[in-house]
């Protein structure tokens, strides 16, 4: 048993209420994380030139110390892609995104659809993509709490991002849509508001 057995929908913190549905959900692929939010790549790359400096300038003792690092921060990194993706539920509504992260210390983070004011697609190939979702004002969440589900190098005004999803150009359009049809309802709302008849105010309230 584990924590995620207690959530009444998967990856969401509470039941839905009336009149949101979900649009799409998903997490992760361990690889394409693994290469792109991890750098795998790089680090296999960087090790493979160490082990290769070390063969023909060390000893064959250094080379397999070398080969055994890198072998070790490898195992490491493909370990935490899996672990990210097994605890990471990524879920858009039709009223916001919600982000179930945390692999030690799970955590649900809401962004309204309401308050984006865009959203940036990065293709990997293969069909393996980012989305970073930028809010129109400051979230109030950290980078370290966000990370890895955060844009790079983005400190002072983090941004939310769904990574390594697959069909990520598919989600980014089903994203595009739910911002879409959530503008004009908020307009509606406004404009309903502005309808609405004021109570007449006395004297003194008008004073005041």
């Amino acid at each position: 048993m584990s924590e995620y057995d207690f959530e009444p929908i998967r990856g969401l913190p509470g039941n839905l209420p009336q009149g949101e549905h979900i649009l799409w959900q998903g997490a992760p692929d361990a690889w394409a994380f693994a290469r792109s939010a991890l750098y795998t790549r790089w680090t296999a790359g960087y090790f493979a030139v160490l082990t290769g400096l070390a063969l023909v300038r060390g000893t064959l003792a250094g080379v397999l110390l070398t080969a055994a690092a890198g072998a070790a921060v490898f195992a490491l990194s493909l370990a935490c892609a899996f672990l990210v993706a097994r605890t990471t539920v990524y879920t858009v509504t039709n009223r916001r995104v919600v982000l179930r992260i945390g692999v030690a210390l799970s955590k649900c983070i809401n962004l309204p659809l309401a308050q984006l004011g865009s959203a940036d697609l990065r293709d990997h190939g293969g069909g393996f993509g980012d989305i970073a979702l930028v809010p129109v004002t400051r979230s109030g969440i950290g980078y370290a709490m966000l990370w890895p589900h955060a844009r790079p190098m983005r400190l002072s005004a983090p941004q939310p991002m769904l990574r390594a999803i697959p069909d990520a150009a598919e989600v980014a359009a089903v994203l595009a849509r739910a911002c879409a049809a959530i503008v004009p309802l908020q307009t509606r709302s406004v404009a309903s508001a502005e309808t609405v008849p004021q109570p007449l105010r006395g004297p003194l309230e008008a004073a005041a």
